[in-house]
């Protein structure tokens, strides 16, 4: 079996995190790292997450604990108090990991280390085979992932968990079985007990073909991402997409350029992402209506506003508000209005009010159904037509400040448009608002 320093190149005074969960995969990388932790002077830190679901979670969180007072190891733990998305592993997979990411930049660490090995690499290669995907997801995920800030780095893709468990038996490590890691209604398990005990009785070094192939597969992307990235600034402006320069690209390049806009929301878990939803961009960006939208995983959602696409994580922001208009009003969409004494200028960020033509006080509001604006010597106009005619987006028309006054009458639309009751410099006013 060789050894962790031939699967990375360690440096003197290193600082690791080590994601564990005291099964028998990562209990062996903590133990490896330990052998070679005096001759790298390496600062270790072991990062647990109670998932709270057995009873033997306590056990294996004290247990770690103990462990890591024995060896001298920080010890960082959390607690997953409550679950809310439907898709249990995916959950417990973004607060794993959002975990991990606080404790390497409380040590300031360098890396991030978990215990994935050859037989996850099969297992997910194939998942993401039959879901389908790109050449970055069918790779299965990469041995070192360059987060910015720090690298996660999984040193343990040549070994198999069976290679891990004989080492723990050899070294007398104890260690915890999750046993639902047996159950079939986890899709990788099915995998991991039908489809790879097949496959290694074809070839037992299975898993080092898959490696090979990820290699392969990772090189290849490189390259493709080279042209992407030059296809990137041509359609990419302030993280959304121009629709009209996205239709002039290669449909192959289009993909890419979509798995690209996607992995700011999946990151190193593009299993969530298949070709369908792929699919799904491509309809919402060919689709001949001015504003939809599209659903994706995680929460997120896909926005075309005339010619421009936006993905955004959905949030539980406020969507509707009403407050009285005094000397400053600070809005849900951040911007600012405020009454002034004096200012020059004549846009649609200024109104110019006179208190003898309205009723008092001034509301600022959100819009609602019906809203109608008096424009100066034009009639009467939609709210909803005046967002459609600036090409205002759909999220933005939802918190888009409308200026009532206490009859409710729509005074002004700040930074799109003025009603009939605005006022010119020369004219009579004593209300100035200004929309920053």
């Amino acid at each position: 079996m060789i050894s962790i320093e031939e699967c990375f190149s360690f440096s003197k005074n290193d600082v690791i995190v080590i994601g564990c969960s005291a099964g028998p995969d990562s209990m062996a990388l903590v133990h490896m790292l330990l052998k070679i932790r005096e001759k790298y002077s390496l600062n270790l830190i072991v990062a647990h997450v109670n998932h709270n679901l057995r009873k033997q979670s306590v056990q294996e969180e004290n247990y770690l604990r103990d462990y890591c007072d024995k060896y001298q190891i920080m010890f960082e733990c959390m607690m997953i108090t409550e679950y809310g998305d439907d898709n249990f592993h995916n959950e417990a997979r973004n607060i794993r990991y959002n975990f991990f990411e606080k404790v390497v930049y409380k040590y300031h660490a360098q890396y991030l280390m978990t215990a994935h090995h050859g037989d996850d690499l099969v297992e997910t290669v194939l998942m993401r085979i039959t879901r389908g995907s790109n050449l970055n997801g069918y790779s299965g995920f990469k041995k070192i992932v360059d987060m910015g800030d720090y690298k996660i780095v999984r040193p343990l893709l040549v070994y198999t968990k069976q290679e891990l468990e004989d080492y723990d038996k050899a070294n007398h490590i104890m260690y915890y079985i999750d046993d639902s890691n047996a159950k079939d209604k986890y899709t990788r398990n099915r995998y991991r007990k039908y489809i790879l005990p097949f496959l290694k009785e074809e070839e037992p070094n299975i898993h080092l073909k898959y490696l090979k192939f990820s290699n392969v597969l990772n090189e290849a992307n490189q390259f493709i991402e080279h042209e992407r990235d030059k296809a990137l600034k041509k359609v990419l402006k302030n993280n959304t997409i121009d629709i009209l320069a996205f239709k002039d690209l290669d449909s192959f390049i289009q993909k890419e350029v979509l798995y690209y806009m996607m992995n700011e929301f999946y990151q190193d878990d593009l299993i969530l992402i298949s070709d369908k939803h792929i699919e799904l961009l491509l309809k919402l960006i060919y689709s001949n209506r001015a504003n939809a939208f599209v659903n994706l995983p995680n929460e997120v959602i896909a926005t075309k506003t005339y010619h421009v696409l936006e993905l955004k994580k959905v949030t539980t922001e406020i969507t509707t508000y009403e407050v009285e208009l005094s000397k400053y009003v600070l809005l849900p969409n951040h911007h600012v209005i405020e009454q002034v004494e004096e200012l020059s200028g004549n846009g649609n960020d200024i109104c110019r009010l006179s208190s003898k033509e309205i009723s008092l006080p001034l509301t600022v509001r959100t819009r609602k159904f019906g809203d109608r604006m008096s424009i100066k010597g034009n009639g009467s106009k939609k709210i909803k037509d005046i967002f459609i005619d600036k090409k205002i987006k759909m999220e933005d028309r939802d918190l888009w400040p409308v200026v009532v006054d206490a009859k409710g009458v729509v005074v002004w639309l700040p930074g799109l448009k003025k009603s009939k009751y605005d006022k010119k410099k020369s004219e009579s006013y004593d209300i100035i608002l200004k929309y920053s």
